[in-house]
């Protein structure tokens, strides 16, 4: 029997559509706990001029323990990212109780632009055109055109997995 199952969930923390996806991301944490590792990867895209940054500041949120809490809450605020860009990312940050300086330093320094395109370049190379993606078991689900039955299959899969 499998201990875990890992899905991989391709986002970008500009996107409209993975804000939606985070019901079935949270739904799918309850059903499966630790069973379940989602791994937070980055794929940014060009048409959000504010995505690449959101993905080091979500980065500097790993380093600093809340990966996962700071994704959803600027997910929570696309639009207010797309209207006033990087002082949205220290907001966050301020409200989660994080360093901010460490947060401007990380965006000034750029020290985890090579983990957001290492994610991207991985991302392209198996076939990830837009968010959110989830890859589960070698298994690429593109939830940017429609995310109906997306968490369904996930399920089956990872009960398939874990009963293995």
């Amino acid at each position: 029997m499998t201990d875990s199952v890992i899905l991989d969930v391709w986002c970008e923390l500009q996107c409209p559509d993975c804000h939606l996806a985070l019901d079935d991301v949270r739904a799918l944490r309850a059903r499966y706990g630790d069973r379940l590792d989602i791994r937070l990867r980055h794929f940014p895209l060009e048409k959000h001029k504010h995505s690449f940054a959101a993905a080091q500041a979500a980065e500097e949120a790993v380093e600093q323990g809340q990966g996962w809490p700071y994704a959803e809450a600027v997910l929570a605020r696309t639009a207010e990212l797309a209207e006033r860009g990087e002082p949205v990312l220290l907001d966050v940050a301020r409200e989660l109780g994080l360093d901010i300086e460490e947060f401007d330093t990380a965006l000034i320094d750029g020290r985890h632009i090579l983990i957001v395109d290492a994610d991207q370049a991985e991302g392209k190379a198996i076939g990830v055109t837009g968010t959110p993606t989830y890859v589960i078991d070698g298994q690429r689900l593109d939830g940017g055109k429609s995310q109906d039955g997306l968490r369904a299959r996930i399920e089956e899969i990872a009960d398939r997995l874990l009963a293995a």
